[in-house]
């Protein structure tokens, strides 16, 4: 994967390297209303792709960011659901223990029950 990736980048250079070669005329850039600048078009192709590959940096850190976040807001519910889990285990078994000594505190309920014929 790494030589396909690198195959990719080196051709979009190598592609970008011969474009900036074939068009050094200068093209006017309006910043803003009033404020323009001139420079050759390949020095604006360049800085527009440098802009546009940190933007693209800036979303997938965000984006690893916001993963990251869910990821642990989820593991935390899971430690708090299972801890609710343990606890209601301990109840249920000690409502069993209580169930049992109640048995035995019934009158008959060691005497097995006679079938009338």
């Amino acid at each position: 994967m790494r030589q396909i990736n690198f195959t990719i980048i080196f051709a979009f250079c190598l592609a970008l390297a011969l474009f900036s070669i074939e068009n050094t005329q200068s093209a006017p850039i309006k910043i803003i209303p009033g404020v323009q600048v001139q420079a050759p078009l390949s020095i604006e192709l360049i800085i527009t792709m440098g802009v546009g590959a940190i933007l693209a940096w800036l979303f997938s850190v965000w984006t690893g960011l916001q993963l990251q976040v869910g990821a642990f807001r989820s593991k935390r519910e899971m430690r708090s659901k299972e801890e609710q889990i343990e606890v209601l285990e301990q109840e249920v078994e000690q409502w069993k223990a209580e169930v049992e000594k109640q048995k035995q505190l019934l009158p008959g309920s060691n005497a097995e029950v006679e079938v009338i014929s």
